[in-house]
């Protein structure tokens, strides 16, 4: 995924967040993979948000969410993986969100750059 646009890479880890949200179901983990669901398709639907913000301003609030819901969907893999709840293994789901982070963090902190350059003309 590493050759896609953030905005279809949040989107396909949407998508890999949603099968593994049925996985969890089956072994009957019912909290955290409510948590996973909400929070790992939260980044793909930010970041569509963004595409259509009327400022910059706009732009870099919903992709500071996106960050926030990234990191947090992080938290949730994390648990699950390091928990011993269910016998799942989401290595490559935690790889793939640790590469999200990190795009949508330079993504912010570009933004907010820009941001301040412009106030300050």
């Amino acid at each position: 995924m590493s050759d896609l646009r953030i905005e279809e890479r949040s989107f396909q880890f949407s998508i890999m967040v949603i099968k593994l949200y049925k996985e969890l179901l089956v072994q009957k983990e019912f909290i955290l993979s409510k948590q996973l669901l909400r929070s790992g398709t939260s980044i793909g639907a930010n970041m569509h948000e963004a595409q259509a913000a009327f400022s910059k301003k706009d732009f870099a609030y919903k992709v500071s969410i996106a960050s926030k819901e990234a990191r947090e969907t992080q938290y949730w893999l994390r648990l699950i993986d390091e928990g011993s709840l269910v016998n799942i293994d989401v290595s490559h789901e935690l790889d793939e969100i640790g590469h999200i982070v990190n795009i949508l963090t330079a993504i912010v902190k570009t933004s907010q750059e820009n941001l301040s350059r412009s106030s300050k003309k």
